[in-house]
């Protein structure tokens, strides 16, 4: 059997899983049934599977051990919008994922090595791939991949991201009345808008990839009172780890500064842990294109980074692709009722086995290639060396 035949025979089976998804879209963390039955679909294939997994209630690892040889990931969301269903079409390229590990499961006699399957809860929001990869479930790995959906004419071979940390930023002050006696107080209120005044001034330094966005969560209770607390949540965005803790250092300043003058104290405490920028590998985008021009899918280059993504996380442990892969030729937003509806449409349904032969094949070429592999690996460590990381570093390759 070879790979597009293996892709054929489970194809039905990813599209109704994907119509199920849809039918049932379950918000971050809360993909029960979700994982639940993509679970039950790989242990039926072979695979040995862990659920939950790290801690994750919804999130899981599925293991095809056929004998001693390199790792692959393939990575799986399957979580939705609120108010939205799969707006992001977690749907469909969950489903290229499932489908691309049970085509593997069919081409056992083809490759010696391991697949691991990742079920990756929450991506719309906390990002299990974040706590994931610091738990080192993706060290070693020859390659992690998944394709994300998308619209338009044309596909892209690599999603570039930028990395992005959430605080929740307190001000304390000394409440008073407004009117009878506001000179008594301390507006935690106005450190607050001092603060954002001052970011606000700082713009007009900062690199185009460089963005603060807030909005506020606490503005006290009523104008008659000047509030003693007033909170922001705020979100900071950059292309690298060392340009994210200079626009830390400015934010931190600008809420200092503005809290001094007020006479009142801030602190911060994060949203959510770091989604990291992407290390994005020249070689894996190169055989990327050269694939998706074979499959008929034309593609035009890597866009400049407009958001975030935990797969950047994963990008710091091990050689990581995340394409973009067209489902319908109408550009649509993500996250738009217009874009989730194109999610149940035959051209999304005959993209998830495009899709699942891409991930498929590219893992096929990982574990049987050891000249392609140390090529991805050595280019790999070239780019992560260049964003100046001071995390950990890059484990071995297995």
């Amino acid at each position: 059997m070879n790979l597009r035949e293996a892709i054929e025979k489970h194809h039905s089976l990813a599209v109704s899983l994907s119509e199920d998804l849809a039918d049932h879209p379950e918000l971050p963390d809360q993909e029960f049934r979700s994982s639940k039955k993509i679970v039950e679909i790989l242990r039926e294939a072979g695979y040995e599977v862990e659920y939950p997994y790290l801690g994750y209630p919804t999130g899981f690892r599925g293991v095809l051990k056929n004998g001693e040889g390199p790792s692959t990931a393939i990575l799986v969301e399957y979580d939705a919008l609120p108010g939205l269903g799969h707006a992001c079409g977690h749907n469909v390229h969950g489903s290229m994922s499932v489908l691309a590990a049970l085509a593997l499961a069919e081409m056992k006699d083809s490759f010696r090595g391991t697949v691991y399957v990742f079920g990756t809860p929450a991506e719309e929001e906390n990002g299990a791939k974040v706590g994931m990869a610091a738990q080192g479930a993706f060290d070693g790995m020859s390659l992690a991949v998944m394709i994300h959906s998308w619209s338009g004419e044309r596909s892209t071979s690599d999603m570039d991201v930028l990395n992005l940390r959430c605080y929740l930023a307190e001000f304390r002050g000394q409440s008073a009345h407004a009117v009878a006696g506001p000179w008594e107080a301390h507006s935690a209120l106005a450190a607050a808008r001092g603060m954002l005044a001052l970011i606000d001034a700082r713009r007009e330094c900062f690199t185009p990839d460089m963005h603060v966005n807030a909005v506020f969560t606490d503005g006290g209770f009523q104008p008659s009172i000047l509030p003693e607390r007033a909170e922001i949540r705020m979100e900071l965005r950059s292309d690298s780890q060392l340009k994210l803790e200079q626009l830390d250092d400015i934010v931190m300043k600008c809420a200092h500064g503005a809290a001094m003058a007020m006479d009142c104290q801030v602190s911060f405490r994060k949203g959510f842990e770091d989604f990291a920028d992407m290390v994005r590998v020249p070689v894996l985008e190169k055989e990327v294109e050269e694939v998706l021009e074979k499959l008929g899918q034309p593609c035009k280059e890597v866009q400049l980074p407009n958001g975030s993504s935990d797969v950047g996380n994963v990008s710091y442990h091990c050689p990581t692709i995340q394409p973009l892969l067209s489902i319908t030729d109408t550009p649509y937003a993500l996250h738009t009722p217009e874009f989730r509806d194109e999610t149940r449409k035959p051209k999304a349904h005959r993209a998830i086995a495009v899709g699942a032969e891409l991930i498929a094949g590219l893992s096929l070429r990982v574990l049987t290639d050891e000249a392609f592999r140390q090529e991805v690996y050595q280019s790999y460590l070239q780019m992560r060396g260049e964003k100046a990381f001071t995390g950990t570093e890059a484990s071995e390759t297995k």
